[in-house]
């Protein structure tokens, strides 16, 4: 229970923003927050990361219900804090610009930052999530996740036959 209302805030946190830069999106064309740095400034995304795949809609739509019930199937079935964390942060994003997908036909994107005179695209709270997700994600699989014959191998199982 303690996962879905965490995911559940996360997915109300990242829709209440957007639908505060869509009913103002006349007021942040470039706001400035800090110059030439972090900018609010409304887009309306209709493709994926760094607009590739402009009008992918139902594309988008599809592989993110399969990717999230596969992510979710996972997270049911392992215990490992890491993992489940990732996997939460991951698929709350993914279900906040699914939502968008569905309901606008694009995803509401606001963050606009400059790192070192670098226009990075804008995105939204729901990146965010996925980003901190595949990070954590990507530390689980390095450091954390274990391959069951290396579990074999390091407990000393012996799998050879005895004559």
């Amino acid at each position: 229970m303690f996962w879905i209302i965490i995911s559940v805030l996360l997915i109300v946190i990242d829709q209440l923003s957007k639908l505060y830069f869509l009913n103002n999106q006349l007021l942040y064309n470039g706001y400035v927050i800090i110059d030439k740095f972090f900018y609010l400034t409304y887009l309306e995304n209709r493709g994926a990361a760094f607009g590739i795949f402009q009008d992918g809609r139902w594309f988008f739509i599809i592989t993110t219900i399969i990717a999230s019930g596969v992510m979710v199937w996972y997270f049911i079935k392992n215990n490992n804090f890491l993992l489940r964390v990732s996997l939460m942060l991951i698929v709350s994003g993914g279900i906040g610009n699914l939502i968008d997908r569905v309901f606008r036909g694009f995803v509401v994107d606001f963050l606009d930052f400059y790192p070192f005179g670098y226009d990075f695209p804008i995105f939204n709270f729901a990146d965010i999530c996925v980003t901190v997700g595949v990070f954590l994600f990507v530390i689980y699989i390095i450091f954390v996740y274990k391959e069951l014959d290396d579990e074999n191998t390091l407990s000393g199982v012996n799998n050879e036959k005895q004559d």
